[in-house]
């Protein structure tokens, strides 16, 4: 079981509530639903929250977003140009990032910094709050050793891969605290050398502000929606959705098809549903959008789909889009992966292989002419995300940030003051 917080709630020092900082390489608040999350909700329990992030052409350098103060240093993403580029991007937003969280130490100093990877030695950045005695958190949403490995091949792979593996265990050694989003990944970083007592899980559940169950459309005679939410890439099989449905255009004339998201396939992905001929069949949205705007398109989904190719990585996610399609109500057609098999309830999900137009085409035939089986699909997923939701979630993960910020060591006195305070 993951470990959890039990100490009781501490106190902010006389005269200021508890400050926490948050790092992402993402942007604020589109890039990273789970860095929205956890900042509003550390927010409601009376933290001052801040958040360092990228910052997107026309966005304003500083900004307040419901509450959280929000910091956007001048790098952006570069999704189309290849690794070395990435890695660019990557160090310049750490060097930033690291100058600005050592000033603002000294002037501002938080009682927590929580960074997100990857990368995971963007934790580094941290350096000075660290050793200030400020408690550091590393948020591990992806594990980058799995994730490398399905972008690595030939003959540099293993040592890409050691490199990795590397970076990722000094990284937890860092951090005074880990936090991982499953069961599954929390077991992989014990293995990994990091102490149970050490690793807790958040998972990336839907928020019920927004994803509130039952409000999923009826069946609508002429109207077959299916959506997909998310990350565009490669790994994600987008791709292999645009050839199902473009098998299934002509006997299922009521078809269509909504993709909400960006990534680096973006472009592929379009050229792609021009080459099948799907301009009138499946509609993308310009980019990632609002929390708002994407639940208002996915209340008006039949079927929600999640077509991951396998790879090391995708055997160990549980997506969050399955989740929030869960809490809509929203039948659910999803590659068979172990972590899916292991963790869902029987009854939750219509499997098909993975990578495999045909059979995806197939499932989502059975869903669209058998409405029960829609009907029981919708009630067994939404069952299970009533089980899994954040006012639980988030509770048990402001109380171990309360717990970690406890440990913040005061800073040094003068004439009876806290330095740095």
């Amino acid at each position: 079981m993951p470990s959890t917080a039990t100490s009781p709630e501490p106190q902010a020092p006389a005269g200021r509530p508890r400050r926490h900082c948050m790092v992402v390489h993402a942007y604020y608040p589109l890039g990273e639903t789970r860095v929205q999350r956890e900042a509003e909700t550390l927010l409601a329990r009376g933290f001052d929250v801040d958040v360092l992030c990228l910052r997107a052409p026309g966005e304003p350098r500083r900004e307040t977003v419901d509450g959280i103060r929000v910091r956007r240093l001048p790098v952006r993403r570069h999704r189309d140009h290849g690794l070395g580029v990435q890695l660019l991007e990557y160090l310049a937003f750490a060097v930033l990032a690291l100058a600005h969280l050592s000033l603002r130490s000294v002037w501002r100093r938080p009682d927590a910094v929580q960074v997100h990877n990857p990368p995971d030695l963007l934790v580094w950045c941290a350096l000075v709050p660290k050793l200030l005695g400020v408690p550091v958190v590393l948020d591990v949403h992806d594990l980058t050793p799995e994730l490398f490995a399905t972008r690595t091949s030939g003959s540099r792979a293993r040592l890409v891969l050691r490199l990795v593996g590397l970076q990722e265990r000094l990284a937890c050694r860092f951090a005074d605290h880990v936090v991982t989003v499953t069961g599954r990944w929390r077991t992989r970083l014990i293995e990994r050398g990091v102490a149970p007592e050490r690793v807790t899980v958040t998972m990336n559940v839907a928020d019920p502000r927004h994803f509130r169950p039952g409000t999923a459309r009826r069946p609508v005679a002429g109207d077959f929606h299916v959506v997909y939410h998310g990350t565009l890439t490669e790994r994600y099989g987008v791709d292999v959705l645009l050839d199902a449905v473009a098998a299934l255009r002509r006997e299922l004339p009521d078809l269509r098809l909504s993709v909400l998201g960006d990534g680096d396939a973006r472009t592929d992905l379009l050229r792609r549903a021009d080459a099948l001929a799907l301009a009138d069949v499946v509609t993308f949205s310009a980019g990632m959008l609002p929390v708002e705007k994407v639940v208002a398109t996915l209340r008006t989904a039949d079927l929600g789909v999640v077509p991951n190719r396998r790879n090391h990585f995708t055997d160990e996610i549980l997506p969050t889009k399955l989740l929030e399609y869960a809490s809509l109500g929203i039948p659910i057609v999803a590659s068979w992966t172990p972590a899916l098999a292991a963790d869902l309830d029987e009854g939750m999900v219509a499997f098909c292989t993975a990578g495999d137009a045909n059979d995806l085409a197939a499932s989502i035939r059975k869903v669209h002419d058998d409405l029960d089986e829609r009907t029981a699909l919708a009630r067994a997923a939404r069952a299970y995300a009533q089980r899994h939701d954040w006012p639980t979630v988030g509770t048990a993960y402001a109380e171990l940030i309360e717990a970690v910020a406890a440990t913040h060591r005061r800073s040094p006195t003068r004439n009876g003051r806290e330095v740095g305070r």
